[in-house]
């Protein structure tokens, strides 16, 4: 039952997602990912300084209830107060305008794809980032209108993420700092 994941992920070893009533486990992240996380969330938390916004990472879970998933998205932000799915718990989060997600090779195509299609259906999301761990290059999807998103590509150190939602601008310069970057 969905009501019984929350319960059990908050006494297990390892973290894991949940989806139309399959559990996965997580597998752990590389030296670069973890840069790449920390990094735009400095920069995130940084740019925010004074508003009522907050920057949180990957250990506060999700619930999109429109699909039932539960899932831990890299990076989120929360503007105004952050509401959480009812109980005595506040660790399961509904209400982010921005996910980031930071793609590796094994998890790519899932974060590219079927993860944003799992995400859409929150109703407050107006960012999705997908930031990649060893090159410079991060795709955006900007919430327009309802059921419409626009696509944008941003790559090399020298670009800026625009975040129109927040009011603020990524360079991928601070992003990238000190990640090691392939050839």
């Amino acid at each position: 039952m969905p009501e019984e994941y929350p319960a059990a992920e908050r006494v297990a070893d390892f973290k894991s997602e949940r989806y139309q009533g399959k559990v996965y486990a997580m597998a752990g992240a590389s030296d670069a990912h973890n840069l790449v996380e920390l990094n735009a969330g400095t920069a995130l938390n940084h740019a925010l300084a004074g508003r009522e916004c907050t920057v949180r990472g990957s250990d506060v879970r999700l619930q999109v209830r429109e699909n039932g998933l539960y899932t831990y998205p890299d990076l989120s932000v929360v503007c105004g107060p952050p509401r959480f799915a009812p109980g005595k718990f506040l660790d399961t989060l509904l209400n982010l305008i921005v996910l980031g997600e930071v793609s590796s090779e094994s998890r790519g195509g899932y974060d590219r794809a079927d993860n944003f299609l799992r995400c859409v259906g929150i109703p407050s999301l107006r960012h999705y980032l997908l930031l990649e761990s060893t090159r410079p290059l991060v795709h955006l999807a900007t919430w327009r209108e309802s059921k419409v998103w626009a696509f944008d590509t941003f790559e090399g150190l020298t670009a800026v993420v625009p975040l129109s939602a927040i009011g603020v601008e990524l360079a991928l310069a601070d992003i990238y700092r000190q990640v090691p970057l392939a050839d």
